[in-house]
């Protein structure tokens, strides 16, 4: 069984001749760039700049000689931008704050305030504020909210449209290119990455637009979920109906290229409850997903991957209502989210894609003993019957002990009995 079908057993809730293992196929399955480097190092491949294939996170790109060092199922197509609205092509050197030499793309242009933190432009165009601040002694951007003051009698869901375009034929042609260099990889391929073409039914901060319009501030975003709910129906319909002719046209050049579509990435919990109620979901959400996750089952192959971090037990019902093939980050430290009691609920119905080992406590401060005892655990309550790809909860953050990711992965291997 190759990587392929061993996912495709995985996503069809059959057990496959192991654990499937992802790290890297999205921009919430990664690693940072510090990470990736370490990791090259530790397995003796060879010693050259890592590529920021996500800027916003620093996520490293992970290539084909590491993932083979690391057992990974999965390979990412990438999406025609990055979430600072630029493309990752021709390469240059670039010395991180914390003295790593990476490669970034031509549009990654960046400069210092005058209290030393590193700021990041839309689109890599230096002539509008920046979008992105890392600060001094951090490792990746955080947005810069650029909203002026919201009035409601001049409020026009086109403003928040400005991220929802129809695919250009330069996008089309980035698929499609993509698309032919992976067609021999015998890894399971997953497809939109950082990308919102394909309909994420939701606000994003937008770094990468250069003068956003609309609302673009998360506290102003989720107070709208209920005052302001006939304007975000307005939204959500143009955004529906842009994502829909999008996939229609990223189908006729992808096809079978690709095994899961990343659709969604917005988070409905928090550490200990939820943004808005289940009731708001069925709302404001629900329509919109099910109408997308409609249109991709009854017209590819592709299995479509839902990501919320957070305290989402009551929504996975609602997930599953709304079409979704998949979950993820399934954060266990979260309130109300037991391994073993979702697994039970839920593990005929929905793919479980994470969940593997926490990576708020136990990665970076844990001891590898405390790495590979949970992460055995972890496959031994998800692995049964398929449903199951294994990654960590969310990104592996910079400064994680080497130690620790390597016992990570020992411990999937131990458990696969390779």
């Amino acid at each position: 069984m190759n990587s392929r079908e061993r996912v495709q057993y995985a996503l069809n809730h059959s057990a496959p001749d192991r654990v499937v293992v992802d790290i890297g196929s999205t921009a919430v399955t990664g690693m940072h760039v510090s990470c990736v480097a370490e990791l090259r190092d530790y397995y003796g491949l060879e010693n050259r700049p890592v590529k920021v294939c996500e800027p916003y996170q620093m996520l490293g790109e992970i290539e084909d000689d590491l993932l083979d060092a690391l057992g990974v199922d999965t390979i990412a197509l990438p999406a025609a931008s990055t979430l600072f609205g630029f493309r990752n092509e021709n390469w240059k050197e670039f010395d991180a704050p914390w003295g790593q030499r990476l490669l970034v793309s031509e549009h990654f242009n960046t400069r210092k305030d005058a209290n030393g933190d590193l700021l990041i432009y839309p689109q890599g165009d230096m002539s509008v504020p920046p979008s992105g601040r890392m600060p001094t002694g951090g490792f990746f951007f955080d947005s810069i909210i650029r909203q002026e003051r919201v009035d409601d009698e001049h409020l026009h869901a086109e403003d928040n449209l400005e991220e929802f375009q129809p695919l250009s034929d330069h996008d089309l042609r980035h698929y499609e290119a993509q698309a032919m260099r992976l067609a021999s990889s015998a890894r399971a391929v997953v497809g939109g990455i950082g990308g919102t073409a394909f309909g994420d039914i939701a606000l994003v901060p937008a770094p990468f637009l250069k003068r956003p319009k609309g609302i673009r501030d998360v506290q102003e975003w989720y107070i709208s979920t209920a005052i302001r709910r006939d304007y975000l129906h307005q939204i959500f319909s143009r955004q529906c109906e842009i994502a829909v002719n999008n996939l229609r046209a990223a189908h006729a050049v992808l096809g079978g290229a690709i095994d899961v579509l990343f659709i969604c990435g917005t988070d409905f919990g928090t550490q200990t409850s939820s943004f808005c109620s289940t009731e708001t979901y069925d709302e404001l959400y629900a329509p919109y997903y099910k109408r997308i996750n409609a249109w991709v089952h009854q017209n590819t192959s592709w299995k479509t991957f839902k990501h919320s971090c957070g305290a989402v037990e009551a929504f996975i019902p609602k997930f599953i209502e709304s079409g979704f093939d998949i979950v993820n980050p399934v954060q266990c430290s979260a309130a109300g989210m037991n391994p073993a009691v979702l697994k039970e609920r839920y593990g005929d119905h929905i793919v479980f894609w994470g969940g593997g080992v926490d990576t708020q406590k136990t990665m970076p401060f844990g001891t590898a003993d405390q790495v590979r005892r949970e992460v055995l655990e972890r496959c031994e309550i998800f692995a049964p019957d398929g449903g199951f790809v294994f990654s960590a909860i969310h990104n592996i953050q910079a400064r994680t002990p080497l130690s620790n990711i390597v016992a990570m992965m020992d411990a999937v291997k131990e458990f696969n009995g390779i």
